[in-house]
């Protein structure tokens, strides 16, 4: 994983980022595009490509949703397929994050499950 600094920032503001039912060129299309509005904590290492079938089930990586990036998108982003995402953190940074993942793609919320002091959101990504 890469690490960014966010120098000291609460950690009740991070968000993780799970996604799946994806392949690597739309996980990291995603990550990229929250990257250009949120400062990310911990991000996948780009790596190799794989020369085989198998990819991770599940790719991971966590946004500071106070440290806002201020990145220009260098157009709208575009998925190859639906991909299933899973945002858990601070009720108000899960949603931060699920705010401007709705500005980006088509999102359909799928499931809310609240707790005390985490929430966890499941969405549908949807190329716009």
């Amino acid at each position: 994983m890469e690490k960014k600094a966010t120098d000291n920032h609460p950690s009740d503001c991070d968000v993780t980022v799970q996604l799946s039912d994806c392949g690597r060129e739309d996980a990291q299309i995603v990550f990229d595009t929250l990257d250009h509005v949120f400062v990310g904590c911990d991000l996948p290492a780009s790596g190799p490509e794989q020369r085989h079938d198998h990819e991770p089930t599940v790719w991971m990586a966590t946004f500071d949703s106070s440290a806002r990036s201020g990145g220009d998108l260098p157009g709208p982003p575009r998925l190859t397929t639906p991909v299933a995402a899973v945002l858990t953190g601070d009720h108000h940074a899960v949603e931060e994050v699920e705010k401007e993942l709705g500005r980006l793609f088509e999102v359909r919320t799928s499931e809310s499950v609240p707790g005390e002091h985490e929430r966890e959101l499941r969405l549908l990504l949807a190329p716009r």
